[in-house]
Parts: C-alpha cells; sequence; structure tokens
C-alpha cells in the first residue's frame, strides 16, 4: 500500500530557516520604526466572533472569511429550513488586523490612554484564489493610533512607510486619496445611493481596465451621464495641485449634472492638508494624488493609502486609510482611527525579486568548533561559551567524525569561520581559527579574546 505524501493547503507556505531569517529582518526593521514614532505592540487572538467580523468588510470581505465548525457535535440541533452556515458557525479566523483591534479598544478602553497608538505583526486569513502574491494565509503588520483626528498621524503613516522602505532599499510609490472624494463622485455622478457600488467598481480599475469598469457600473444601475462623470474624474492626469484645481471645479457644480459635492469638497480640503504635511516633513518617495485608488472596505471614510514598489509587479505592499466610526459599532462612537498594514509576504517576495536581502541573514552561526575527540570537545566549551556571551552565534560540532563532513556541514550553512583544535592546541592553550572564504588561518592564545573577535568580526 502506497503512502500519500503530506501536503499543505493552497495558498499557505512552509517557511524554513534562510526564509525565517529573511521573514525576521523583515519583521525587526517594521517593527523598529514602528518603535521610533511611539508605537507599542499587542497580540489578538486568530479566532474571532463572526459576529465581530461581519458586515465590517463588505459583501465581497464577507466571502473571503474562513468560518469555523462549531466545536463538539455541530450539527446536532440544525434546523435545515434555516439558514445553515449561522447555526454551525459563531466563529471566523481573523481576516485583517484592524476590526480586531477597534473590537480590543472597545473591550479593553478603561485600561488605555487615548490616543492610543498600537502595532501588531500577526497572521490573517482570507478564503480568496490562491495567485502570485495572494496567499489564503499570511502576516501582516498593522500599525494604528486612535483616538485623534490630526492629520498629523496620516502624516507619520506616510512617513514610517518611507522609512521602512528605505531601510529595506525598495524604491515604492504612495498613492493617496480620500474617501471622502469617492462619495463625492457618486453625488455629483447623480447616485449618492450607490457609493459602495462606485467605490467597488473603481477598486478593480488597475485588474480589469477603464471599460470593464464602466460595464460592471452600467450593471449596478448607474446611467450613461453618472458613468461619464466617473469616467472623466478617472481620466485626470498631472500632479496634486492640478487635480484638486480640476475635481474642485466638478464637486462645485463643473460636472455634466451640475451637481454640487459639499463631501467631496471637505475631502479635498483635508487632501490639501495632508499633502502639505507631506511636503514640509520632506518625504523621500513619490507621493500622489491618486483619485482611482478605491479600496473595497467599507470602514474608511478619510485618507486612503496604498503603497506599490517601482521595480517589481505584485500589486499594492501597503494599504490602509481613516476610520472614524470603526469602534461606533462596538458601542463606542465618535473615536477617529487611522492606520495602514504592511503586507509582510509580499514585501518578502519584493526584495526575494529584487535580491535585496543582506548575504548576511544566510547563516546566523558566524563559527563551527570541529570536534577532534571527547578531549578536545572539553577545551572548547568554555571558548564557546566565552563567545556566546559576547553574542557571537557559535556551534560546535556534535561528534567526533571525518573533518570533511565536518567542513561539508559548515558549507552547507554558510558558517564564514571554522576552528580545529588538536592535541597541540590544547597543550599549548591556543585556538586555531579559519576564514572559509580567503583561506587565511591564524592561532590565537586563550586570553587574547580581543584577537579571537577581530579575527571572526
Amino acid at each position: 500500500m502506497s503512502v500519500q505524501k503530506p501536503s499543505i493547503p493552497k495558498g499557505t507556505r512552509d517557511f524554513g530557516q534562510k526564509e525565517m531569517a529573511r521573514r525576521n529582518y523583515i519583521f525587526d526593521t517594521i517593527r523598529s520604526v514602528f518603535r521610533t514614532y511611539g508605537y507599542q505592540q499587542i497580540e489578538t487572538p486568530a479566532l474571532e466572533n463572526l459576529s465581530t467580523l461581519l458586515g465590517k468588510y463588505g459583501e465581497e470581505g464577507d466571502k473571503l472569511l474562513f468560518r469555523i465548525l462549531n466545536s463538539g457535535d455541530a450539527f446536532a440541533k440544525v434546523d435545515f429550513q434555516k439558514p445553515l452556515a449561522s447555526q454551525v458557525c459563531e466563529k471566523g479566523l481573523r481576516y485583517d488586523l484592524t476590526v480586531p483591534f477597534a473590537r480590543y479598544v472597545v473591550q479593553h478602553q478603561n485600561e488605555i490612554s487615548f490616543p492610543f497608538k498600537r502595532f501588531q505583526i500577526q497572521p490573517v486569513w482570507r478564503a480568496d484564489r490562491p495567485q502570485k502574491g495572494r496567499y489564503r494565509e499570511f502576516y501582516q503588520c498593522d500599525v494604528d493610533v486612535i483616538g485623534s483626528r490630526s492629520q498629523l498621524n496620516e502624516l507619520e503613516l506616510v512617513q514610517m512607510v518611507d522609512a521602512v522602505f528605505g531601510k529595506l532599499n525598495v524604491r515604492v510609490g504612495i498613492h493617496i486619496n480620500n474617501r471622502k472624494l469617492l462619495t463625492g463622485f457618486a453625488e455629483i455622478a447623480g447616485a449618492p445611493d450607490k457609493v459602495v457600488d462606485i467605490t467597488v467598481a473603481i477598486d478593480k480599475l488597475d485588474k480589469i481596465g477603464l471599460e470593464k469598469v464602466k460595464e460592471e457600473m452600467a450593471e449596478k444601475g448607474l446611467d450613461a451621464r453618472g458613468i461619464a462623470v466617473i469616467e472623466q474624474i478617472l481620466s485626470l492626469q498631472g500632479g496634486f495641485e492640478e487635480k484638486q484645481a480640476a475635481m474642485k471645479a466638478l464637486f462645485n457644480g463643473g460636472s455634466a449634472s451640475g451637481i454640487v459635492s459639499e463631501t467631496g469638497l471637505r475631502g479635498l480640503e483635508e487632501l490639501a492638508e495632508l499633502f502639505g504635511l507631506i511636503d514640509a516633513a520632506g518625504v523621500s518617495a513619490p507621493v500622489e494624488m491618486d483619485l482611482s485608488l478605491a479600496r473595497g472596505l467599507n470602514y474608511y471614510t478619510g485618507a486612503i493609502f496604498e503603497v506599490k514598489a517601482l521595480d517589481w509587479e505584485i500589486g499594492s505592499i501597503c494599504g490602509g486609510g481613516r476610520y472614524d466610526n470603526l469602534t461606533g459599532i462596538f458601542g463606542l462612537p465618535d473615536l477617529s482611527g487611522v492606520g495602514i498594514s504592511f503586507g509582510a509576504d509580499r514585501i518578502y517576495d519584493v526584495l526575494t525579486g529584487l535580491d535585496l536581502f543582506p548575504v548576511s541573514l544566510e547563516t546566523s552561526t558566524r563559527l563551527l568548533f570541529a570536534v577532534m575527540g571527547e578531549e578536545e570537545m572539553k577545551y572548547v566549551l568554555p571558548i564557546a561559551k566565552s563567545l556566546r556571551e559576547k553574542g557571537i552565534s557559535v556551534e560546535i560540532y556534535p561528534e567526533a567524525t571525518k573533518l570533511k563532513k565536518q567542513f561539508d556541514y559548515a558549507d552547507r550553512k554558510s558558517i564564514p569561520f571554522i576552528s580545529i583544535n588538536g592535541s597541540n592546541e590544547t597543550a599549548s592553550g591556543t585556538v586555531n581559527l579559519k576564514n572559509l572564504e580567503s583561506g587565511q588561518q591564524q592561532s590565537f592564545s586563550l586570553s587574547d579574546m580581543e584577537g579571537i573577535l577581530n579575527f571572526i568580526a
């Protein structure tokens, strides 16, 4: 009888030692930047009640929630005349980190100080169709501040994006829009009740093109004049000032409908303030006003962010925005927040594709002590202890075997230095070191720890 080869679900991945070193390089870089802006780390459970998750991501987002079957005999008391899912599934895997964060804030509101600045680095799950750069299980690195409406918070998000990708040596473009502009689009298109339909369609512009977007809006009931208004908006070119002037004219009644949108004008004012702060702060990465940026998440109410790598095609690697009403659905109204999520898995793919991971990540071990016999092993034990106490990663080969096997081990793990000590070294109180790349070899007295450290530095 043949044994079936084990496998993992589609859209998930194993990560070995090399991959974990690279992932931790990303996490540590992001974490270090978050902390310089005063953000502190929290964690929330992988499982949330479906009542927490449902209705927060729009109709399409709800379809991508992984539901968890109730424990025990979930079907024992099922009424098959009623919807099945709600009877057998009360919990789900978290879809993102923002909604659980809002739940956390409401649940712990008496324990935290506002404005509350937190970050999370945890996995999330989506029942999506796996494809390049899109996974069913992936990590998000979220940073949010809640309890302040100041656009200094938006600026700091942009600055953190700039700092993180500067440290990772990845060139990125930062795209910014405002949810109020999207509401204004629907208003001047004569379809204020179809803002979600318009937003969902616009969000697919990069994937399906303008003609398909127009077809989808028509299917949702938007008339020809309204579609023409949206097409005019999406066709605007130029920098922030040019787009701002054109949109201000449209929102003031200059579109084919002649409708004025106060909401759209407020969105323009917010963007003008934010872009002014960005200019004053001297952000290095290019930042643009992207009127096609919609993001199909229903809870955004202000600024919307999306970040794309300029030298690698993979889609968005960061996204976020301001949400004024999210905690209200959990019983804590009028608490505004803003945040952004770093897509760690896509960032990993970008760094891999551009060969930007430091070579030093290939191994965590700096020095391997080869073992000639039991006495030689005992001899190097205190040397290894001293080096480890000084922060040097050291391994001792676990058994006395052929030197070729021990050299092969060092080569496979990309260990740059090896120490071979026999009876001569133990008798003279010295340690022999060899640089495996250059072939340079040198002996040091056990008391010359500074010389040993300089050699393997």
